[in-house]
């Protein structure tokens, strides 16, 4: 039983031994085993580019979590954007390096690949040349800083509709935007024929206030501009106004009313959230001052979740007590 345990052993031994230094051993040995450290080289290579690229917009998340600013500055969204390039270009680039390490320790004879390098070449030049236009368009935006991460932008696309939403990545080859609805759009930087940023450096909240027209235009400017004036003190508002709100004038005239428009520069992608904040203040100033807006104290004016239904209530209630305190006006735009 021994004996039979020993040549068995010894069989297996010499044919383990035989296996290695034949062909397919030695080929493994050899030429596969630099195969697979090269294949694993080229992952950790890419693992640790994009580690480095999560650091640095976690970094930059980091800096603007801390500090008192509520919108980010133009070079923060800037550096996110080339760290989101430079991560693109170096994966691409490992992946080029794999495939030429590879192709020469398998010892692939080029010479031999020339004539169908040369059909595949002209092929992938006339189907890459969208691709080509995507990358070269998409080195413009991020040179040129036409948008970057976090910016609320419109992009007018070829042949479709406008695409509206807060950028949330830029490569060189793809813009992806999240819409108001929460839906991810993907598009190709080729496909952009018009882009614009309506968050970069400064924005404008536009207010149109709708008067009846018996209302006296005079006394209406006048609470207008206090209310002006006041804009800056307002805890919540003050914050994202860069200067006092200002009063155009009458923007339109129709059969029963007159609109008035004020406007604000504001922080950049905040104009929106101002906008609601000084239509209460107008509303409410209007209400106090008895001046009542077209069709009836126009509360439907804050038409965002995003005002409190308290506050909306309470201008409600200074509505009808400035129709209380002064009927007459009440029942000339009744009239």
């Amino acid at each position: 039983m021994t004996n039979n345990t020993t040549i068995l052993a010894a069989s297996v031994m010499q044919r383990w031994h035989d296996f290695w230094r034949g062909e397919i051993g030695e080929w493994i040995i050899t030429r596969g085993l630099r195969v697979a450290m090269v294949v694993i080289a080229a992952i950790l290579a890419v693992r640790f580019v994009t580690w480095v690229a999560d650091q640095v917009a976690r970094q930059l998340d980091e800096k603007f979590a801390e500090s008192d600013a509520l919108v980010r500055s133009e070079s923060t969204k800037h550096r996110q954007a080339v760290a989101s390039v430079i991560q693109w270009v170096s994966i691409v680039l490992i992946g080029i390096w794999g495939v030429v390490q590879i192709a020469e320790v398998l010892q692939f004879s080029v010479s031999g690949l020339v004539a169908p390098a040369t059909v595949v070449g002209a092929a992938l030049g006339f189907g890459a040349q969208q691709v080509v236009r995507d990358l070269l368009s998409g080195f413009f935006i991020i040179a040129e800083k036409q948008y970057g991460f976090g910016d609320l932008v419109t992009l007018t696309i070829v042949s479709t509709a406008e695409a509206s939403g807060t950028v949330e990545n830029v490569t060189l080859r793809v813009t992806r935007l999240r819409s108001p609805n929460g839906e991810v759009l993907t598009i190709p930087n080729g496909q952009i024929i018009k882009a614009v940023n309506q968050s970069k450096d400064w924005a404008r909240a536009v207010v149109d206030i709708p008067v009846s027209t018996s209302a006296d235009l005079n006394r209406v400017n006048e609470v207008l501009h206090q209310e002006c004036e006041r804009a800056l003190d307002n805890p919540l508002l003050g914050e994202l106004l860069l200067d006092a709100p200002t009063v155009m004038g009458v923007e339109s005239i129709e059969v029963d009313t007159v609109t008035l428009r004020m406007v604000a520069r504001t922080l950049p992608g905040k104009q929106f959230e101002a906008g609601r904040q000084l239509r209460v203040l107008v509303i409410r100033a209007l209400a106090r001052a008895g001046i009542v807006t077209a069709a009836d104290a126009r509360v439907g004016l804050v038409d965002d979740a995003a005002v409190p239904a308290s506050q909306i209530a309470q201008t409600a209630e200074l509505a009808e007590s400035a129709r209380a305190s002064n009927p007459a006006t009440h029942e000339s735009v009744q009239q």
